[in-house]
Order: structure tokens, then C-alpha cells, then sequence
């Protein structure tokens, strides 16, 4: 869409502020939001997450989760990344890299440099992603490699690996930077329908041979091939459950291993589950059961265990087929691991 088809679209500061005194006036004020919904998103950078859709119904049913809590454990300092791998749990706070077993015992930790934004691990490798800088460690804490990154203005904000690349999403640059798993620089991946990024929501994961990526401006998921062809989207702007809110999500995904697609909110954080092709499944966690607040939790998935990590906690949920009954997360008829504690 050309800028001039876009410059129509928008509504003036003036007609808003119109509208919104009109509507006061007659006592008939629904909500206020941030932005407005049409068929473009006039992303807000105010950080008003979690209002309503004037076309969400509020639902009077509590919300019931198809987890338990089994166990949580803290660090010193808050969690700036984390990952499963081979029974291992990678947990990133600013300076430092702890290696847990599956038991949550600390097994092996070192230092890192200052301003770490996310990790990733693959091939026994830990990637560690700063905002200008990325840096390779194996699980001693021997560094293996480093480069920097391929733009002076660049401004990195999320990684996914795969066993052959690096997908890193640049909040400054607007795209994903695809680098071979050993650093070389192979392409540059641009939205279609651009990317706008209000804040540091920039979420990225490699699942099903394809790079899902958060557009968080636009509330949606968007799906690229490992070559860099944009494959679809999914998701809308909306506080009912299976929709996007506030003026930034999703922040975080991650992906089951039946290829299910798992996002994280913030705002009104809650962890909700989608098929690979973008279905709305059902909402696993809400905020209430994660501990509250308004930050994202980042979210992994083991087996039938969702993991997540807020502030300085690590806490591990597990499915349960009585809470399953009771959410409706049991007929979403699908064999999904989540349910079956097996890898498909």
C-alpha cells in the first residue's frame, strides 16, 4: 500500500479529539484505547496494553487453565533469556549464564559482558544476542565466537537458531538479519506489510522448518520460509482470548513439538496456543495463574511442560487432564504433546 493510500486512512489528531469530545458529552464512553482498529493499526507508543476491543465481549466465566504449578525456582538478577536443551534448562540474566538440570540444580555458570538481550542454543552452542554483538559459548563457558552486527545503527532484539542459522530481529532496522549458524551474513528478510515495532516486542522462533515472527504493531504472527519468503500471517487486535492487545503484541513464541505455535503476551499477559497454522487452540495461562503484573513472561515449552520466565523466577507448569476437562483444552483434537507427555 503506497503512502498516500495510508495518509487517507489515518484519522487527523483534530477528528479524534473531536469524536472523543462527543462521545463524552453524551455519557456513552465504552473504553479508552490507544489506538484504533480498522483495516490499518495506528500503533500507539504509550505502552497501553491490555484495553479492550470496543468488539470484545467481556466474559463473566473465570478463566480455567489446563495447568498445575509444580515447582518454580529464583535467580540473583532478572532474567534477560532462557532455553531447553537436552534436559538442560539455559538461563541468561544481564552478566551471567547459569546451566540447570532437569531437577533445577545448578550445574554451571560464567560471566558474559553486560546487556545481554536473548539467547538461543543449538548444536551444544549458546548464542548470546546483544544489541549490537552477538557472542558464541559452548557449556564450559569457552567462548567459541563473536561478530558484530551488520549495520553501525543496527539494534538487535531477539534470536532464533536452527541447526544451520541465526535468525536475529532488528528493532531499528525493521527486519530479520539471517546469518549462517557460523556468522556470515546471508540475507535480510523484510516484512510485506512492514514491520512496526513500538517497543522492544520483537519476538522470533524457528518451528516447522519456517521463522515465525511477531509483528507486534500490526498483532499478529508472521511466518517465513529459511530462505526468506513470507508465507502468511495470523492473528487481530483484541482482548478475547485468541487475539492480540494492547498496542504491542505478541512479545514472545515459542513452538511445541507437534508444531504448535505458542505466544505470550504482555499487557494482560497470558499464554495462549495456536496450531502451525495459526488457529486459535486455546489460552493455557492467564495472568493470574503466572503471578500477575503486566510484563510478558517468556515462555518455553518441554513435552507436557510450559516453563516460563518472569522478573527473577523460573516456574514450571504442567498439564493436567482435570483442569484439561474443565478449560476445554482437552477437545481441541489434536494429539499434542502437551496433553500426552511424548515427542510426535
Amino acid at each position: 500500500m503506497d503512502s498516500n493510500k495510508i495518509n487517507k486512512q489515518k484519522i487527523s489528531r483534530k477528528s479524534f479529539l473531536q469524536m472523543a469530545g462527543s462521545v463524552i458529552a453524551g455519557g456513552t464512553i465504552i473504553g479508552t484505547t490507544g489506538y484504533l482498529i480498522g483495516n490499518r493499526i495506528n500503533a500507539s507508543k504509550n505502552e497501553s496494553e491490555g484495553l479492550l476491543s470496543n468488539n470484545d465481549a467481556i466474559s463473566n466465566e473465570p478463566f480455567q487453565s489446563p495447568y498445575k504449578l509444580v515447582s518454580s525456582f529464583s535467580t540473583s538478577d532478572e532474567i534477560n533469556g532462557f532455553e531447553i536443551y537436552k534436559n538442560q534448562m539455559v538461563v541468561a540474566t544481564s552478566n551471567n549464564i547459569a546451566i540447570y538440570n532437569s531437577s533445577a540444580q545448578l550445574k554451571k555458570q560464567f560471566s558474559i559482558a553486560p546487556n545481554l538481550r536473548d539467547i538461543s542454543v543449538e548444536n551444544d552452542s549458546i548464542y548470546l544476542l546483544f544489541p549490537s554483538r552477538i557472542m558464541v559459548y559452548n557449556f564450559d563457558g569457552d567462548l567459541k565466537n563473536e561478530w558484530e552486527a551488520c549495520g553501525e545503527n543496527s539494534d538487535y532484539c531477539s534470536i532464533a537458531a536452527s541447526p544451520y542459522h541465526l535468525f536475529v530481529t532488528d528493532a531499528s532496522n525493521k527486519n530479520i538479519c539471517q546469518y549462517t549458524i557460523d556468522g556470515q551474513l546471508e540475507r535480510f528478510i523484510e516484512s510485506p506489510n512492514r514491520f512496526i515495532i513500538p517497543s522492544y516486542t520483537f519476538g522470533i522462533t524457528y518451528a516447522n522448518n519456517s521463522i515465525y515472527c511477531s509483528n507486534p504493531g500490526r498483532h499478529c504472527v508472521e511466518r517465513y520460509s529459511v530462505k526468506g519468503q513470507y508465507l502468511g500471517s495470523f492473528g487481530e487486535p483484541g482482548n478475547a482470548p485468541g487475539k492480540f492487545c494492547g498496542c504491542c503484541n505478541p512479545v514472545y513464541i515459542d513452538y511445541t513439538s507437534a508444531g504448535e505455535i505458542i505466544t505470550s503476551e504482555k499487557g494482560n499477559p497470558r499464554i495462549s496456543c495456536y496450531d502451525s497454522e495459526g488457529n486459535f487452540r486455546n489460552m493455557l495461562l492467564d495472568v493470574s495463574k503466572m503471578g500477575g503484573g503486566n510484563k510478558a513472561y517468556r515462555v518455553k515449552v518441554d513435552l507436557d511442560k510450559i516453563m516460563i520466565a518472569g522478573n527473577n523466577m523460573v516456574s514450571t507448569f504442567q498439564y493436567d487432564k482435570t483442569l484439561a476437562n474443565k478449560s476445554g483444552c482437552s477437545s481441541c483434537g489434536i494429539n499434542c504433546p502437551l496433553k500426552e507427555g511424548i515427542t510426535i
